[in-house]
């Protein structure tokens, strides 16, 4: 199914680009979050006309990006869990922890899908983690997980 892009995708294109995906992938998740439309000839002629609003809205959300960038990119925030002498976890952290301790301690809000775990983190020590806030823009936090003292 052929779509025209309305804000940049990783991996995928960028605004404007006409490209080919799966027709799941293109009506569960590009038309439904409108990130894309459908590339026929009425929408052709609605994307050109509506161009430059759509790149000027998209660098606004850029530069909101490289804000929220500026403030957690490069932090370490501490988290503490049960674990086994041998520094192994009683279970792994997952992503809304992660939200939590970052919408905590610097106030900003970030969605799931936003963060990037490079496999599971399962011991102590510290990790690191990507927040995608935008196609361009990209933050990385070290999360320092250490054992819960009772």
């Amino acid at each position: 199914m052929e779509v025209i892009l309305l804000e940049n995708i990783k991996k995928l294109g960028s605004i404007g680009q006409k490209v080919n995906v799966k027709a799941g992938y293109a009506r569960n998740f590009l038309l439904k979050n409108k990130k894309a439309l459908l590339a026929n000839k009425q929408n052709i002629e609605y994307f050109e006309k509506q161009k430059s609003e759509i790149n000027k809205k998209n660098e606004i959300e850029k530069e909101k990006a490289k804000e929220v960038s500026k403030l957690i990119n490069n932090v370490e925030f501490e988290i503490f869990k049960e674990a086994m002498e041998n520094g192994q976890l009683y279970g792994a952290i997952n992503i809304k922890e992660i939200i939590t301790i970052i919408k905590n301690s610097k106030n900003v809000d970030i969605s799931s899908n936003q963060v990037e775990i490079k496999g599971q983190i399962k011991t102590t020590g510290v990790s690191k983690v990507y927040i995608n806030l935008h196609a361009d823009v990209q933050a990385l936090i070290n999360l320092n997980v250490k054992p819960k003292v009772e």
